[in-house]
């Protein structure tokens, strides 16, 4: 057999080559800067954001929506602002971006996973962040192939009671910073919730996220208004809810608070609760039944036109 024998700076060149050829998917999802003009606020001793490894993430200052597209003509106009949860305290997303953002984007939507601050900052820090994600992602809709009026945001855990604080603090006047976006609906279009932290008031409340939000001693006022059960109106998006009688971190009286609040308010509502399952995204099949939310997740926002009937 001859063998080809090349000169090194011919295989310099072949290398590198084949190092551009790679296909675009091994690319990096582009990140978009939530605050290029300033973060509000910003601690002046901020150091660097921390990777503590499997995705999630420590120490944020400078608040991020990493934008995961759906397979090459999939898309069908729908984004979801991805909040996950981690008790105020770290944002866990997942490895490249978590399991929903891949159960989302094979449905063709487009996520933005959302990097929010947290116990550094307390409120209103992670709602200002929230609702500046959907005015952003919203007022560049036709730039990300989006339609403004189909952009819904999902939480789980602290993320779910941030989800839900941008769907009924949406006009809260510290949910604003005076920035020319402000003029921009924070609403989201809809809700998906799940195992949620929904309430900031004893017996139900989960202490290590209401510590991380609102300090060692909050007010009563400011656990009621951080209670999002208590702030619900009949202009609180479609809610999707899911929960697990089992829970032991956020037990599954928040989502019933919740649920009977949407429902006093005549706001709509869809709610899955399952007898098994623990704290967490409940999709791993192991688990039985509750592993089959996202199936029922689809037919909730194909039957309101958020995915293609």
């Amino acid at each position: 057999m001859h063998v080809v024998k090349l000169r090194p700076a011919i295989l310099v060149f072949v290398l590198a080559l084949l190092g551009a050829m790679r296909p675009l998917s091994a690319a990096e999802p582009p990140v978009i800067n939530l605050w290029p003009e300033g973060v509000p606020g910003l601690k002046p001793d901020a150091s660097p954001e921390k990777d503590v490894g499997g995705g999630k993430f420590t120490n944020i200052h400078y608040p991020t929506l990493t934008l995961y597209a759906p397979p090459t003509g999939r898309a069908n106009g729908t984004a979801v602002i991805l909040a996950s949860g981690g008790g105020y305290i770290r944002v866990a997303i997942g490895p490249n971006g978590g399991e929903i953002t891949h159960w989302l984007n094979s449905l063709g939507v487009t996520v933005f996973v959302l990097k929010y601050r947290n116990v550094e900052y307390g409120h209103p820090a992670p709602l200002r962040d929230a609702l500046r994600a959907v005015r952003m992602v919203r007022s560049r809709a036709a730039e990300f192939g989006i339609k403004p009026d189909r952009i819904g945001m999902l939480g789980g855990s602290a993320g779910a009671h941030l989800t839900a604080s941008a769907g009924t603090l949406y006009d809260a006047p510290e949910g604003r910073t005076g920035a020319e976006l402000d003029k921009v609906s924070g609403r989201p279009d809809f809700m998906v919730l799940i195992f949620p932290v929904i309430t900031m008031e004893d017996p139900y409340v989960h202490v290590p996220s209401r510590r991380a939000l609102l300090g060692d001693h909050p007010s009563d006022e400011l656990k009621h208004h951080l209670s999002v059960d208590e702030q619900v109106t009949k202009d609180t998006p479609p809610t999707f809810l899911v929960h697990s009688s089992a829970d032991t971190t956020s037990p599954v009286e928040n989502s019933l608070l919740f649920y009977q609040a949407m429902r006093r308010a005549k706001a709509p509502i869809e709610m899955h609760l399952y007898p098994v399952g623990p704290h967490g995204s409940g999709l791993d099949p192991k688990l039985g039944p509750i592993s089959e939310w996202p199936k029922n997740c689809e037919a909730w926002m194909r039957f309101n036109g958020w995915l293609p009937k």
